[in-house]
């Protein structure tokens, strides 16, 4: 047992538990704490700690953090705070001494198994039941020279996932102990890598409540995070909280090698606390007033997240704790990049006003530590604000929202739609208006873990969220979806081959569109979801990858592995310009068609639309014509000199016939050429 007599007093800096040869410092912050007790136990389900250090306000406080070093701990030490101060939450304080707290800078958590989300709101004490932090140095891993990748938006193709649901089923192959786990997810780089995906971005791994969920349910998505710089213990292979983080640094080195980059879904715009009956976790008894956005009379949180309460982000200490964070997550994980989740609410005062410059924004975009990282946006929040073409910076990259809404309501067939289509199709000018903005900045994508699935876009026109419990409350109820005639599962041979197409369009004009295109888990096999459009409770067969489909769908699978391929080996798709809409240049530029050649039809009724992007400097001529209407329709096709035209791509056709590699299609030379009704045709110039 080692002896803490005379102890020295410690350092203010840096936060968090840091280790040292000869021992760990320990630092946290708390501003209106009368007393604070470091707790130290021996294993994680134990009830009494082995040793309570009591930190002297005089000795151990320098300013608003208290501090501490003790000689002969080291990497793998369970510990928690012990804080004692006043209990009225009239003016915001809210501080329990019989709860044991979370170091919001702890590296890792102990006690995943044992925990109860219950006994933290519950009187009393709940060490036993309760979260502990652990000591851990975070440079026992060899990376074997590993860096972050770094690659540019132009060469990006994004693939959205959760860690778990891609191996959790029996059918992933994968063996038992690894399914759902960082390690399972290793073993399927080799999908992902001959799909073509150069980046995936993992739905929250920071260190969520799974029990943050309706009573029956489990929250599955993550976005109830505990412990920000802590990789969650849940998909770990064992049950070693520290050999979990290096299962996590084992990933992220093997997607790595395989020249994937991981962009982190992270989530600082709430914490699992939830509301004003929550839990009492870290935050709110540390310092409520600090962490957290409350009401004039300092009695209840503003809620911006929809999730009961809301980050106080641009409050000096919130945004030192986000800055530490997020250089962790690079410098100790080797992560590429961040997706801000609801990050409009970063843009908020303690009031909950929006900011003009928010602080917090300008120095994520600024820091030397981040500027080779993707920052990404998602340009919005759960009270209304909606910054999509308005974010802050230079640097950010968004979430294209619109994107989404217009090419659905397009493909669909809604009227009034065709010239926001074509705006979208060219990186969203109307969107992004800065001509001096990089076009691939832009995240485009059909759908997302947020909503249907792809599959459920094209067979479900409501909701369908019964099994979550909250009497389909939640999600959201506009979709602008299209069944194609019958509400979910059919056997009728002409729905099936309609849906069938409508993914083929979507799935076309995704990588056929400027900007940073984004596919969603198992859209490229029809993943289902049963018209749930908010499964983020349901970890079963719901929401995991259901690995029977890469067979089913092998033909589906193999036109998305042709787009992706196809488009990223042509120089148009690189360029880092927004393509200029008209000819006579010789720099790449775009053309618009109708089903006559340079006469788009503008006009509200429109339903189809062509057009021909031109790279001249790489000799490279593609024609795309898409035709949203119910019947077919003659287009008239752009006459050649020197080439002939190759059809690559038809969404009518059945495979092999719906994607043919480059020349070796069916030539066209015809000077009109038939659009079946709802279906997309590519040339290339050959």
């Amino acid at each position: 047992m080692v002896s803490f007599v005379n102890i020295p007093h410690g350092n203010s800096h840096p936060l968090g538990a840091t280790c040292y040869p000869e021992g760990v410092n320990f630092s946290i912050f708390s501003k209106n704490a009368r007393q604070i007790d470091l707790l130290l136990f021996a294993n994680e389900e134990d009830e009494v700690p082995t040793e309570v250090i009591k930190l002297d306000p005089r000795k151990n406080r320098t300013f608003y953090y208290w501090h501490i070093f003790l000689p002969g701990i080291k990497h793998g030490q369970l510990y928690g705070y012990r804080v004692f101060g006043p209990k009225n939450p009239t003016p915001g304080d809210i501080f329990d001494e019989n709860k044991l707290l979370i170091d919001p800078y702890a590296r890792a958590l102990g006690g995943y198994k044992i925990y109860s989300r219950q006994a933290a709101k519950n009187p009393g004490n709940n060490y036993g039941k309760a979260l502990k932090s652990i000591v851990v140095d975070p440079y026992q891993f060899d990376w074997e020279n590993d860096t972050p990748i770094q690659r540019p938006y132009s060469t990006t193709i994004i693939y959205e996932m959760h860690v778990g649901g891609f191996t959790k089923n029996e059918n992933s192959g994968i063996e038992k102990s690894k399914r759902g786990t960082y390690l399972g997810l290793i073993e399927k780089i080799p999908y992902l890598k001959t799909l073509g995906i150069t980046a995936v971005e993992l739905m929250p791994i920071q260190f969520f409540d799974e029990q943050d969920a309706q009573p029956g349910n489990k929250n599955y998505w993550g976005y109830s995070q505990i412990a920000f710089f802590a990789p969650h213990a849940g998909y770990g292979s064992n049950e070693n909280a520290v050999e979990i983080a290096n299962e996590f640094r084992e990933m992220v080195k093997a997607f790595h090698k395989a020249g994937i980059e991981v962009i982190l879904d992270v989530v600082f715009n709430h914490t699992a606390e939830g509301r004003i009956d929550g839990p009492i976790l870290s935050f709110r008894a540390l310092e409520n007033k600090a962490y957290y956005i409350l009401n004039n009379e300092k009695s209840d949180y503003l809620d911006y997240s929809g999730c009961g309460n809301t980050l106080n982000a641009n409050h000096s200490i919130v945004k030192r704790m986000i800055m530490d964070c997020l250089r962790s997550w690079v410098t100790e994980y080797h992560i590429d990049g961040f997706r801000f989740d609801l990050a409009s609410v970063l843009s908020r005062d303690e009031f909950g006003e929006p900011l003009k410059n928010p602080p917090v924004l300008w120095e994520i975009e600024s820091d030397p530590v981040l500027a080779g990282t993707k920052i990404i946006a998602e340009a919005w929040d759960a009270a209304g604000l909606y910054q999509v073409g308005s974010f802050i910076g230079d640097r950010w990259a968004e979430w294209n929202g619109k994107y989404r809404d217009h090419v659905r309501r397009f493909i669909k067939g809604d009227k009034g739609m065709v010239s926001k289509f074509a705006s979208k199709i060219m990186a969203s000018p109307d969107v992004y208006n800065d001509p001096n903005r990089e076009p691939n900045r832009s995240i485009h994508f059909v759908s997302c873990h947020d909503g249907f699935t792809l599959n459920d876009l094209v067979s479900y026109n409501i909701k369908h969220n019964e099994d979550n419990l909250e009497n389909s409350r939640d999600g959201s109820d506009v979709n602008y979806s299209w069944n194609c005639g019958v509400e979910g599962a059919t056997k009728d041979p002409y729905i099936n081959a309609l849906r069938l197409r409508q993914i083929k369009n979507f799935l076309t004009l995704t990588f056929f569109s400027q900007g940073t295109p984004m596919l969603l888990m198992g859209d490229e096999v029809r993943r289902t979801q049963n018209g749930n459009n908010n499964a983020y409770c349901q970890d079963n067969e719901v929401s995991w990858f259901d690995w029977e489909l890469v067979n089913k769908n092998e033909r589906l699978l193999e036109f998305v592995k042709g787009l992706i391929s196809f488009t990223q080996g042509l120089e148009i798709f690189k360029i880092e310009d927004l393509l200029a809409s008209f000819e006579d240049i010789e720099e790449p530029h775009i053309t618009w068609h109708g089903i006559e050649l340079n006469k788009p039809d503008w006009s509200e009724n429109s339903q189809s639309l062509a057009f021909t992007l031109l790279h001249p400097q790489a000799g490279e001529i593609v024609h795309v014509m898409v035709n949203a209407f119910w019947k077919s329709l003659k287009f008239q096709i752009p006459q050649l000199k020197e080439k002939k035209w190759y059809k690559v791509v038809d969404t009518a056709e059945e495979a092999p016939n719906d994607f043919t590699e480059v020349g070796k299609g069916k030539k066209i030379d015809k000077r009109l050429l038939t659009i079946n009704d709802r279906s997309i045709i590519v040339l290339m110039a050959v």
